[in-house]
């Protein structure tokens, strides 16, 4: 809003205060305008000023001579087995694979001098990797029916086994691998359609789409049994991401949130196994993480949204931000101008990063 000259003070200290106020109004106001341009022409990566960067390179060179002259002075035998081991590095075929014998055999066992029998001395054995390609079968299942004919009223039948789509035709390993397809391998329902076409398979969008849809309902337990599991753990990650939901009605889709919740403590050498559980939700409140660790006592590492903050009230989570976010701050201020502290604050944090 504008000051007109009648409206300014006449008091020299009132003056002072209101030009040192509108001073830093005005830099707080340039720095976010140079965090827009930098957001919208500058480089996405987060990268050092200048000096610090030149002090990066000037240790990498350091450990890369040290490195050479390590090797350099490297005995004959360490180097003669990095030959040998990129000679044989041709990928391995893992003991685990059936191994099917081929016998490529000599037609006439008769010496080619003498015509004396020949005796094997040996053998040579390669191997090749093979793959059979997936096929599609029907499995037919009858049930025979029995009656007796003293009691013309009596049929015994053995009942039909329970199916995972009572009146569908997929096996349960038919839905899996519509799972993973869809989910680990990250192939659209469309596109196994077009595959399963090419082997005279016509299956529509929508009936594998059903098909997925069934399969979660049965998966609901382990799913959550997964979940309650995870939070039993002393120290979990939370992290959020859209997705694009169908909105029924209006032809169009809607954002949604995925939540995932995970461990990993192999970084530590921890007992636990590594897991992660996504949980679905309609938007991004606080009260949806507050939902859905119910329970959870220990470290949640998070990134800077607000919407964890009410874990740490209950006096049960401690929150962990992530040091990715933190710097970012710092680095928005070293790249605007002269910031000492925000530099001396990226270079503790670069060493934090070079331990990891």
């Amino acid at each position: 809003m504008t000051m007109t000259a009648d409206e300014l003070p006449d008091d020299l200290n009132a003056l002072k205060a209101m030009v040192l106020s509108r001073e830093a109004e005005n830099a707080r106001l340039r720095q976010i305008i140079k965090e827009l341009q930098r957001h919208r022409f500058g480089r996405r990566a987060e990268t050092l000023p200048e000096d610090q960067l030149l002090l990066g390179l000037e240790e990498a060179e350091q450990i890369e001579a040290a490195g050479l002259e390590e090797k350099e002075q490297g005995s004959t035998a360490l180097r003669q087995a990095q030959v040998a081991k990129r000679r044989t590095n041709r990928g391995s075929l893992p003991a685990h694979l059936p191994r099917v014998e081929i016998v490529v055999d000599i037609d006439n066992h008769a010496c080619p001098c003498c015509r004396n029998d020949l005796h094997r001395i040996g053998e040579d054995v390669s191997e090749k990797l093979d793959l059979v390609p997936a096929q599609f079968r029907v499995l037919v299942l009858r049930r025979p029916k029995y009656a007796c004919r003293a009691c013309e009223e009596v049929v015994v039948q053995a009942p039909a086994p329970a199916r995972l789509i009572e009146g569908g035709i997929p096996t349960e390993a038919t839905v899996a691998q519509v799972l993973v397809s869809k989910y680990a391998d990250h192939l659209p329902l469309y596109r196994q359609a077009q595959i399963y076409k090419r082997q005279g398979i016509d299956l529509d969008r929508s009936t594998l789409a059903d098909w997925v849809g069934r399969a979660a309902w049965h998966l609901r337990p382990v799913h959550q049994r997964l979940l309650d599991h995870l939070k039993s753990s002393s120290k979990l990650f939370a992290d959020e991401t859209t997705a694009p939901v169908l909105d029924p009605g209006r032809g169009k889709t809607k954002t949604g949130q995925l939540w995932a919740y995970a461990r990993d403590d192999r970084p530590w050498q921890g007992d636990d196994p590594p897991g992660v559980t996504y949980v679905y939700a309609p938007d991004r409140k606080g009260e949806r993480p507050m939902a859905h660790l119910d329970g959870f006592v220990g470290i949640l590492q998070v990134d800077g949204y607000s919407g964890y903050r009410p874990l740490a009230a209950k006096n049960t989570v401690s929150l962990a931000f992530c040091w990715s976010h933190v710097r970012r701050r710092f680095y928005e201020l070293a790249a605007a101008g002269p910031a000492p502290i925000a530099s001396e604050a990226l270079r503790r944090i670069g060493e934090l990063y070079r331990i990891e």
